[in-house]
């Protein structure tokens, strides 16, 4: 690089100096005409243009100390990127907790979501590296509770399109499944997500990523761990000892289209087993008080479709995003119809339930959008237990660092569950100070 540049600044300096030089050795006919009959031709270097030995010296002497003044090192070039997000949420809902099966209290409620900081830097040439360290409030008690959401070790320079992340991490599965809920295109995380995966998808383990070697975008994610979900009843319980079979497996197969030059089509398939649970979350009671299940053997599979809009012209100022994932969960759980353990009446007995999630979301201007959002989902536990949702929404982006979006919902459960229908208003305040690797996202 010290070489590109010396000969970029000796181009730059002696092109004037040959130039000027070459000026001078060429006068107007009558000084030429003056100069032939009175004085010889000149030979030195000055008259014919050419650098002398000395010019080089003096010109590499001042290439060096230009070079030597551009090297800079500041005290913080190698402390890695940080950043900082806050979420809060104002809102109002028409039920207690009691009656709507809710984690957070009816009536008015503050709750501070989380306070995430963001800690990211190239580990060396071969790898990077990053940690995420969430305080999220307890939903009883207020206090918050400090966690490390991600702390993850990422290659960068594998052949054959290969990148290996190992650590905790979230894993590759479904659209949004391992999107932060700050980047979240509504207020609140799809009922499905919450129920099926347990929140978001984060594991402890190593993930792999191959992108296809072809013209069209193809890419294959394949993972292992010992959990996958990032709330309760998660993660597994094993107990003393994990054979292989207690770990969690999941993949994921997507590609991208380009429709038009305007519209976009993204698609995925998404799997997830664990084929021995060892009790994970404990025995769940039933809505009856007295008997209970106990996973014992988990297995979830999704489909998710993306359709963008964004025209090449104007494209800061409106965009139209439709997005949908059907998730279709199919557990193993030991029933316990007493709820007293091992008495003989427990039996096993196989649930398979359906979900999904469907939303539209339209942007106008550059601070302004809206949408609705479809929830839909049968228990996972039992699929004759059913819980639906409206949500319509709007963003108001004050900048990229600061946003507020405001929320209507309206949960409807059947008679299975034993719950109330419910109304909530929201009103969302994110904001992000410092670096921020993944910042808003439309998804």
């Amino acid at each position: 690089m010290k070489r590109s540049f010396r000969l970029l600044v000796a181009t730059a300096i002696l092109t004037p100096l040959i130039s000027l030089a070459a000026a001078e050795s060429t006068p107007t006919n009558t000084v030429k005409a003056l100069t032939q009959s009175q004085v010889a031709p000149p030979t030195t270097s000055e008259s014919t243009g050419a650098v002398t030995q000395g010019q080089l010296e003096r010109l590499n002497d001042k290439v060096d100390r230009l070079a030597e003044a551009q090297r800079k090192v500041l005290p913080s070039e190698f402390n890695p990127s940080i950043g900082l997000v806050g979420e809060t949420l104002f809102s109002y809902r028409s039920k207690g907790s009691d009656e709507t099966g809710s984690d957070r209290p009816g009536g008015f409620d503050v709750f501070q979501r989380s306070v995430e900081m963001n800690v990211a830097a190239a580990v060396d040439p071969f790898a990077k590296g990053w940690a995420v360290i969430n305080a999220s409030a307890d939903s009883a008690t207020g206090e918050a509770n400090l966690g490390i959401e991600e702390a993850a070790l990422q290659t960068t320079s594998l052949a054959g399109n290969l990148s290996l992340t190992a650590g905790r991490f979230f894993g590759e599965f479904g659209r949004l499944g391992y999107i932060h809920d700050h980047e979240l295109p509504f207020v609140n995380r799809p009922l499905v997500l919450d129920q099926y995966i347990g929140g978001e998808s984060r594991s402890d383990g190593i993930q792999a990523n191959w992108l296809a070697p072809v013209d069209h975008y193809v890419s294959l994610t394949v993972g292992v761990g010992d959990s996958f979900g990032g709330d309760s009843p998660n993660p597994n319980n094993p107990g003393t000892y994990r054979g292989f079979d207690g770990l969690n497996f999941w993949g994921r197969l997507s590609t991208y289209f380009d429709l038009t030059p305007n519209w976009q089509l993204e698609t995925g398939v998404s799997g997830l087993a664990n084929p021995k649970t060892e009790d994970r979350g404990g025995a769940l009671v039933q809505p009856d008080g007295v008997s209970t299940l106990t996973e014992k053997e988990r297995r979830l599979e999704g489909i998710d479709v993306k359709l963008n809009y964004v025209p090449l012209q104007d494209n800061q100022f409106r965009s139209f995003t439709w997005g949908t994932e059907v998730l279709h969960s199919d557990n193993r759980y030991l029933v316990d119809p007493d709820g007293l353990s091992k008495n003989g009446d427990e039996f096993d007995e196989n649930v398979g339930s359906f979900g999904l999630y469907s939303y539209m979301s339209y942007k106008w201007s550059r601070q302004w959008s809206a949408g609705f959002l479809f929830d839909w989902v049968q228990s996972a536990q039992n699929h004759s237990d059913q819980t639906t949702a409206y949500s319509p929404f709007t963003t108001f982006a004050l900048s990229h660092w600061n946003q507020l979006r405001l929320q209507y919902t309206h949960t409807d459960h059947n008679a299975e569950s034993d719950l109330k229908p419910d109304d909530a208003i929201y009103l969302q305040w994110a904001w992000i100070i410092g670096a921020h690797s993944h910042g808003w996202q439309q998804r």
